[in-house]
Protein backbone atom coordinates (compact mmCIF):
# COMPACT_ATOMS: atom_id res chain seq x y z
CA UNK A 1 0.00 0.00 0.00
CA UNK A 2 1.28 3.71 -0.96
CA UNK A 3 2.31 6.21 1.60
CA UNK A 4 -0.90 7.86 3.16
CA UNK A 5 -3.44 4.96 1.56
CA UNK A 6 -5.72 3.46 4.21
CA UNK A 7 -7.10 -0.02 3.97
CA UNK A 8 -10.64 -0.15 4.71
CA UNK A 9 -13.63 2.10 3.92
CA UNK A 10 -13.22 5.04 0.99
CA UNK A 11 -13.14 8.27 2.14
CA UNK A 12 -16.72 9.57 2.41
CA UNK A 13 -17.16 12.69 0.44
CA UNK A 14 -19.17 15.54 1.90
CA UNK A 15 -22.55 15.90 1.05
CA UNK A 16 -24.79 19.21 1.48
CA UNK A 17 -27.15 18.59 4.61
CA UNK A 18 -31.09 18.80 3.77
CA UNK A 19 -31.37 21.99 5.04
CA UNK A 20 -29.21 23.77 2.37
CA UNK A 21 -30.43 21.35 -0.21
CA UNK A 22 -34.02 22.97 0.69
CA UNK A 23 -32.94 26.51 0.35
CA UNK A 24 -31.59 26.24 -2.92
CA UNK A 25 -34.44 24.32 -3.96
CA UNK A 26 -36.66 27.13 -2.52
CA UNK A 27 -34.38 29.57 -4.48
CA UNK A 28 -34.74 27.99 -7.72
CA UNK A 29 -38.42 27.80 -7.42
CA UNK A 30 -38.26 31.39 -6.79
CA UNK A 31 -36.59 32.17 -9.88
CA UNK A 32 -38.95 29.98 -12.05
CA UNK A 33 -41.61 31.64 -10.55
CA UNK A 34 -39.78 34.87 -11.70
CA UNK A 35 -39.33 33.73 -15.27
CA UNK A 36 -42.60 32.38 -15.45
CA UNK A 37 -44.30 35.31 -14.57
CA UNK A 38 -41.85 37.47 -17.17
CA UNK A 39 -42.75 34.59 -19.97
CA UNK A 40 -46.86 35.31 -18.94
CA UNK A 41 -46.14 39.22 -19.55
CA UNK A 42 -44.35 38.62 -23.03
CA UNK A 43 -46.66 39.31 -25.91
CA UNK A 44 -45.46 38.51 -29.57
CA UNK A 45 -47.21 39.38 -32.87
CA UNK A 46 -47.43 37.29 -36.25
CA UNK A 47 -48.17 38.46 -39.29
CA UNK A 48 -49.24 36.21 -42.14
CA UNK A 49 -49.96 36.87 -45.91
CA UNK A 50 -47.84 40.01 -46.35
CA UNK A 51 -49.47 41.97 -43.14
CA UNK A 52 -52.83 41.71 -43.88
CA UNK A 53 -53.40 38.92 -40.51
CA UNK A 54 -51.74 40.03 -37.12
CA UNK A 55 -51.88 38.23 -33.82
CA UNK A 56 -50.47 39.30 -31.23
CA UNK A 57 -50.30 36.63 -28.08
CA UNK A 58 -49.59 36.39 -24.84
CA UNK A 59 -47.14 33.99 -22.79
CA UNK A 60 -49.97 32.33 -21.35
CA UNK A 61 -51.04 31.59 -25.07
CA UNK A 62 -53.52 33.85 -24.96
CA UNK A 63 -55.04 35.54 -28.12
CA UNK A 64 -54.63 39.31 -26.94
CA UNK A 65 -55.26 40.66 -30.68
CA UNK A 66 -56.19 40.31 -33.88
CA UNK A 67 -56.16 42.29 -36.98
CA UNK A 68 -57.45 41.92 -39.95
CA UNK A 69 -56.91 44.18 -43.03
CA UNK A 70 -60.74 44.49 -44.74
CA UNK A 71 -59.12 44.12 -47.93
CA UNK A 72 -58.72 40.40 -47.07
CA UNK A 73 -62.42 39.77 -45.68
CA UNK A 74 -64.02 38.92 -49.51
CA UNK A 75 -67.63 37.18 -48.28
CA UNK A 76 -66.76 34.46 -51.32
CA UNK A 77 -63.54 32.95 -50.30
CA UNK A 78 -63.97 32.78 -46.41
CA UNK A 79 -61.62 29.76 -46.65
CA UNK A 80 -58.55 31.75 -47.25
CA UNK A 81 -59.12 34.05 -44.00
CA UNK A 82 -59.65 31.38 -41.90
CA UNK A 83 -56.08 29.69 -43.26
CA UNK A 84 -54.24 33.28 -42.56
CA UNK A 85 -55.65 33.46 -39.20
CA UNK A 86 -54.76 29.62 -38.14
CA UNK A 87 -51.35 30.09 -39.79
CA UNK A 88 -51.15 33.49 -37.39
CA UNK A 89 -52.22 31.77 -34.69
CA UNK A 90 -50.19 28.93 -34.78
CA UNK A 91 -46.96 30.62 -35.37
CA UNK A 92 -47.50 33.42 -32.58
CA UNK A 93 -47.87 29.67 -30.23
CA UNK A 94 -44.83 28.16 -32.09
CA UNK A 95 -42.72 31.31 -31.00
CA UNK A 96 -44.08 31.87 -27.67
CA UNK A 97 -43.18 28.13 -26.72
CA UNK A 98 -39.70 29.29 -28.25
CA UNK A 99 -38.93 31.67 -25.90
CA UNK A 100 -40.33 30.19 -23.13
CA UNK A 101 -38.42 27.18 -23.36
CA UNK A 102 -35.18 29.22 -23.94
CA UNK A 103 -35.90 31.36 -20.69
CA UNK A 104 -36.25 28.54 -18.98
CA UNK A 105 -33.61 26.40 -20.45
CA UNK A 106 -31.51 29.51 -18.97
CA UNK A 107 -32.32 28.59 -15.30
CA UNK A 108 -32.73 24.73 -15.62
CA UNK A 109 -30.13 24.21 -18.21
CA UNK A 110 -27.32 22.75 -16.00
CA UNK A 111 -29.60 20.42 -14.00
CA UNK A 112 -29.85 17.86 -16.75
CA UNK A 113 -33.63 17.47 -17.13
CA UNK A 114 -35.00 15.88 -19.67
CA UNK A 115 -36.97 18.76 -22.05
CA UNK A 116 -40.02 19.64 -20.89
CA UNK A 117 -39.65 18.53 -16.92
CA UNK A 118 -40.32 22.31 -16.30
Amino acid sequence: MGKGMRAGKPKKQKQPNQAQQMQQIQAMQAQMDAVQEEIDKKEIETTVGGGVVKVKINGKKEIVSLDIDPEVVDSDDVETLQDLIIGAVNEGIRQIEEYSNEEMGKLTGGLGLPPGMM
